[in-house]
């Protein structure tokens, strides 16, 4: 087991508990995203008259529309409530994955 400045190089073992915790990290970062994907966030917009709820991979589970909200002489607002929700439940699911998935630094 040689000497290389100062660095012990015959150290076999430490490189194979290294390459098990790198190995563990990767299956806990796999099970968090996997975590997250199946979780699911709300977005709201319009007091809750419009809500939309996303998979944490943010694919879309549903869309609900209070009656109310349904104008056709306005369906504009209607459309910027729906574009609203979706950027609500998108920013959640943005959260939900930093929240999970931040100590990972980046690993997925």
């Amino acid at each position: 087991m040689g000497k290389f400045g100062g660095y012990n190089m015959g150290g076999g073992g430490n490189m194979q508990a290294l390459m098990r915790q790198a190995q563990k990290m990767q299956e806990e970062a796999l099970k968090a995203q996997a975590e997250i994907d199946d979780a699911e966030v709300e977005g709201s917009a319009g007091g809750g008259m419009v809500k939309v709820v996303l998979k944490g991979n943010k694919n879309p589970v549903s869309v609900t529309i209070d009656p109310s909200a349904v104008d056709p002489d306005d369906v504009e607002m209607l459309e910027d409530l729906v574009v609203a929700a979706l950027n609500d439940a998108t920013a959640k699911a943005d959260e939900l994955r930093a929240s999970k998935l931040g100590r990972f630094g980046g690993m997925m």
